[in-house]
């Protein structure tokens, strides 16, 4: 068992989004040229998350409307300091020992600030059964695995045969590499999460629902003798006021078209998934204003495809649904909001200081302590 992985955490992983697939905006569905997912715009979020003392930042991929995740964490390495990189990739868009290489090479670049989001989303252009995604994936992640823990690639698989030495792909990070993030639904992706990742990404539930998910996930992952820790991406509307809060909530769909609306959740690879049905059935279980329970809001999800509501209150509130979370074993939280910058420095100021939050690589002991330059070197991160 994966004992590292069964100790307790004190705190919790707050971080940040990087927009990369051009969803930001003042208004949903309002498409306005001055938050267009840039290098000019994405940089400067991360910057100010990474300034501001966010622990990671999801780089989410997405071929229609997005910057390269890994390209934008590689330009990312020596403009920040502290903050970790989430980068997605897509399972079968590289060949393994190249992503690979190319994710030991990043992680060299970050000195250890790196982790990975497994996707096993259709690669553009081409069409694959759930079932067959996921397979795919696991045999990239068993092959990423091999890499970064072993002396020779050995692997004979229906995807991919590899017999190769893995000197050039040995990742900064020691105990296994980067930890590897997931979130599916499906009973394939759920089996994949608790036999080779680390940490279960869920899209905002019900407490009930959430709690349910965990569940299982705890049980699968025992059956391969391992632990899986949870995480949960959502978005954050924090005002001093609940008013305030709750107002600008229903500003921000105030100039959605419906229709507009649907198109922009239809236009995204994972549209079709279960996933974002369940999104999709959550924001039917709401009342008229789309509070599913008390400060959860799933008025976003009308307008992307995806993780569609927020937590929706004043920094007590806010807190204090954060803090119930956490008690119900949830460790990473990837919060956003709309405008990114403005919220990101809303949600800084008024509940950030108020979480005691950690840095999952360096919880869980893969980033060196003898090598020069190391985070660590002279101490844990602040």
């Amino acid at each position: 068992m994966n004992n590292n992985f069964s100790a307790k955490i004190d705190g919790a992983e707050i971080s940040w989004f990087a927009p990369l697939c051009d969803g930001d905006d003042d208004f949903l569905g309002n498409r306005n040229p001055l938050y267009k997912s840039s290098w000019e715009n994405t940089s400067t979020i991360v910057s100010t998350a990474d300034e501001l003392g966010f622990k990671n930042v999801l780089c989410p991929s997405s071929y229609q409307v997005g910057q390269d995740p890994i390209s934008f964490a590689a330009g990312m390495a020596t403009i920040t300091k502290q903050i970790n990189f989430l980068v997605a990739i897509r399972c079968g868009e590289l060949h393994p020992p190249m992503l690979a290489r190319t994710i030991a090479s990043l992680d060299h670049m970050l000195k250890g600030r790196l982790t990975i989001n497994i996707i096993s989303s259709d690669l553009p252009g081409m069409k694959l059964s759930s079932k067959e995604r996921y397979a795919r994936s696991r045999e990239v992640i068993q092959i990423l695995k091999q890499s970064w823990t072993q002396d020779q690639i050995k692997f004979k698989g229906k995807y991919y045969q590899l017999d190769l030495n893995t000197r050039p792909v040995k990742p900064y990070q020691q105990n296994g590499g980067p930890l590897l993030y997931f979130g599916g639904y499906s009973p394939d992706g759920v089996d994949l999460c608790a036999e080779f990742c680390d940490v279960y990404l869920m899209w905002p539930e019900t407490e009930f629902k959430l709690k349910n998910l965990m569940d299982v996930m705890t049980l699968k992952a025992a059956a391969y003798k391992r632990t899986v820790k949870f995480g949960l991406r959502v978005h954050v509307i924090v005002r001093e006021t609940e008013k305030e809060a709750r107002d600008y909530a229903d500003s921000l769909i105030s100039k959605l078209d419906i229709k507009m609306g649907t198109d922009i959740r239809n236009r995204a690879q994972d549209a079709t998934s279960l996933g974002v049905a369940r999104q999709s059935q959550l924001r039917e279980e709401a009342d008229e204003k789309y509070y599913v329970e008390p400060n959860l809001w799933t008025g976003i999800g009308l307008a992307r495809s995806g993780c569609g509501a927020a937590i929706v209150g004043n920094p007590d509130q806010v807190v204090a649904k954060i803090e119930h979370y956490i008690e119900m074993g949830i460790n990473s939280f990837i919060f956003s909001g709309y405008p990114h910058q403005k919220e990101c420095e809303l949600f800084a100021k008024l509940v950030l200081p108020r979480l005691k939050t950690v840095s999952l690589p360096e919880v869980f002991g893969r980033m060196p302590k003898n090598i020069p330059n190391s985070p660590l070197a002279n101490g844990p991160r602040k």
